[in-house]
């Protein structure tokens, strides 16, 4: 008997513009499209109480949380703001500059393994999500990720970036596949894969096999549909992202 694919969850950076000055009720759209989850990018001034009570009002769940790293001074002050929230696990990144030498991604690496032992002390866990300088930077013909991945704790998680893979070279689809059980959740988006700037497009219209990175690690727990720009309609986007997830059979949603 095959195991049920992931759920789908939406990451709330799709929406950010009017979730700056209007966050709960984008939090009610995005339920009402049929995500059972979301992740977030921030909490545009709300108190994190007031976002939980509002995500439990509405049925979702919070899969986990992009904030910067709790190291250093801000540590404590990120980790009380998200376990008040109540999510257990934050994302984020490193910057591109900090990929351009294997000693550059040493000291970047040590922030993050900084912030999975100041989050292990709350019951929380850290995610590493890429972007495209990972896969683009090779060093002694090992990529950047790789190198970056040797020198993060086990304990750190990843969220693959399947599209951003995909922009630097990369086959998202054999990424996710060598990551085993470190790969927690996907990124899942499509487009022309080019840099930075892109415009996203529906599930099929791009470049990105998105079928082949969605199935092709078992251990992931989520996929979350992230539009970083797109001349479509958002909420129609997302719409259609969800319904080409959940038709295929590659994720499982609210409807």
């Amino acid at each position: 008997m095959t195991s049920p694919p992931p759920p789908v969850a939406a990451q709330l950076w799709s929406l950010h513009q009017e979730a700056s000055h209007d966050l709960l009720g984008v939090l009610e759209k995005v339920a009402a499209l049929g995500y059972p989850a979301v992740e977030t990018i921030s909490l545009y001034g709300h108190r994190p109480a007031v976002v939980r009570r509002r995500l439990r009002e509405l049925g979702l769940v919070l899969c986990s949380a992009h904030a910067p790293f709790p190291a250093g001074e801000q540590a404590a002050g990120i980790l009380d703001a998200y376990e008040e929230l109540g999510t257990d696990t934050l994302v984020w990144s490193l910057e591109p500059e900090e990929f351009e030498s294997p000693g550059a991604i040493e000291r970047g690496a040590a922030r993050v393994n900084e912030a999975a032992a100041n989050a292990a002390e709350r019951g929380m866990r850290i995610a590493y999500h890429n972007h495209f300088a990972e896969f683009r930077n090779v060093f002694g013909g090992r990529s950047a990720y790789e190198v970056l991945l040797d020198a993060l704790d086990p304990a750190v998680l990843i969220e693959l970036d399947t599209y951003w893979a995909h922009t630097g070279g990369a086959d998202p689809a054999a990424v996710a596949a060598s990551l085993g059980q470190r790969l927690e959740s996907v990124h899942l988006k499509d487009g022309p894969a080019r840099g930075m700037d892109d415009h996203m497009v529906p599930f099929g219209e791009g470049v990105v096999d998105v079928a082949a990175a969605a199935r092709a690690n078992p251990a992931v727990r989520w996929h979350i549909v992230e539009m970083d720009r797109s001349h479509h309609d958002m909420y129609e986007l997302l719409g259609r992202c969800y319904d080409h997830l959940v038709g295929h059979g590659l994720s499982r949603g609210q409807r």
